[in-house]
C-alpha cells in the first residue's frame, strides 16, 4: 500500500507552472483538502503510477481516485471540487446535462494559453 492509498484522490499538478501552483495552493487551503494528496509532477522523482506518464501529467490536469481510476481535464477538476465543501456547488453544476463537455472545451482552449500566462506571472514575480 502506497502513501497515496490513504487519500480519497491524488492530484497531479505542474509545480513549475506558477499559474498551476497558485490554483493548487488555493485548493490546499480549503476545508476537505486534507483528504487529497497533491503531487508535483514537475519533479523527476515523482511516481505518477500506472497509466500516467510524467509528460502526460505535465500536459493536462489529472486526478486519480483511490480505486485507481484516472480522470483528466475538466472531469479531474470536478473530482477535486467534489472533495472541497466550498466547491461542491461547482461539481453539482458541472454534472448538469451538457455542462461537462462545455467545460472540457473551455479547458482545451485554455491549454495553449497556459505557457504564456505562466510566463507573464513569472515576469510579474509570482512564480
Amino acid at each position: 500500500m502506497s502513501m497515496t492509498d490513504t487519500f480519497q484522490k491524488t492530484i497531479y499538478f505542474d509545480g513549475a507552472c506558477p499559474l498551476c501552483s497558485l490554483e493548487i495552493a488555493h485548493y490546499q487551503r480549503q476545508a476537505g483538502s486534507e483528504n487529497l494528496c497533491f503531487l508535483d509532477v514537475s519533479q523527476d522523482s515523482t511516481n505518477t503510477g500506472t497509466g500516467l506518464t510524467q509528460d502526460a501529467a505535465l500536459a493536462r490536469f489529472h486526478v486519480r481516485a483511490r480505486d485507481g481510476s484516472l480522470l483528466s481535464g475538466a472531469a479531474a477538476f470536478v473530482a477535486v471540487w467534489d472533495e472541497l465543501p466550498s466547491w461542491r456547488w461547482a461539481a453539482r453544476l458541472a454534472r448538469l446535462p451538457g455542462v461537462l463537455p462545455v467545460l472540457e472545451l473551455g479547458y482545451r482552449a485554455f491549454l495553449p494559453l497556459r505557457p504564456g500566462l505562466a510566463a507573464l506571472l513569472r515576469r510579474r514575480g509570482r512564480g
